[in-house]
């Protein structure tokens, strides 16, 4: 009867939004790198107009400077200054990445959830998940290379191709640890099939789902300096132009803009896995 009386007020009724947003703010955490994060965005977002500088103009006569009130980081090798040039970057890593994830949850998570209710479709796709994650990253530029050349889009299939494993296995494993009771519960009400995974399933397995989110953000992030190596854009640029010539500290500040988006991502996606597994 517990069970039962659990899943009809939480399970089968809609969920108020107003619990999460509670339990957000009061995870200073969350809040903190959200805030962090929406800065990080606008600077990204507003970067044709707050960068001070032009990020491709060359300027021999400050080559390699230190930080100063003009170049606020320093310049690079070609005086260009690196302040604009990270501001940039981050619009192109944010759009490239986002786009990346969108895709890899878009087809993931379906993927998770048809493997979950068909057995033969998991044990078929399942050596195809072990390969895709063991496979070097390098590798996934072959193809892609050869087929579109240098640029962003070999880059974002290859992020794609790199983080959609973990999306289809923790949704796979959110919808197989659905415990069996529940579905039978929601059964006796009399709930659809749709309903049973979209009232059931689905809100139950939320936390790894969430989980996905988080494991497919970071793999994606991984890959921001593997995408540059084939000339897409963004925050990985400047760590390859620091390893080709050996400046530690522009590796240093571009490799910790990655860190700290990757961190802030990191506390804010943890959020509603927080949330669910406590409702659980």
């Amino acid at each position: 009867m517990t069970a039962i009386a659990s899943l009809s007020h939480s399970a089968i009724l809609p969920r108020s939004r107003s619990p999460f947003l509670k339990k957000f703010l009061a995870n200073k955490g969350a809040v903190l790198g959200a805030a962090v994060l929406l800065l990080f965005v606008l600077a990204a977002v507003l970067a044709p107009w707050i960068a001070p500088h032009d990020p491709l103009k060359a300027n021999f006569l400050a080559v390699r400077k230190a930080p100063s009130l003009i170049y606020w980081m320093g310049t690079d090798e070609l005086g260009r200054d690196l302040f604009s040039r990270l501001l940039y970057g981050a619009r192109s890593s944010l759009l490239a990445g986002g786009v990346s994830v969108a895709i890899a949850m878009f087809i993931g998570v379906p993927l998770g959830i048809i493997a979950a209710h068909k057995p033969l479709f998991y044990t078929i796709i399942r050596p195809i998940l072990d390969l895709m994650q063991t496979v070097p990253t390098f590798v996934y530029l072959i193809p892609t290379l050869t087929l579109f050349g240098l640029g962003v889009v070999p880059g974002l299939i290859s992020t794609v191709v790199f983080a959609i494993a973990a999306p289809i296995r923790l949704t796979y494993l959110g919808i197989r640890d659905v415990p069996q009771e529940l579905l039978d519960a929601g059964k006796a009400f009399g709930s659809s099939r749709r309903q049973l995974l979209t009232r059931i399933e689905l809100p139950y397995a939320m936390p790894s789902i969430a989980a996905g989110i988080t494991q497919c953000i970071m793999l994606s992030l991984s890959m921001v300096v593997i995408a540059a190596l084939v000339g897409a854009d963004g925050l990985g640029k400047p760590v390859v132009n620091a390893l080709n010539t050996a400046d530690i500290a522009l590796g240093f500040e571009a490799g910790l803009a990655i860190v700290l988006l990757a961190i802030m991502l990191d506390r804010i996606c943890k959020q509603p896995e927080a949330k669910v597994g406590s409702d659980a």
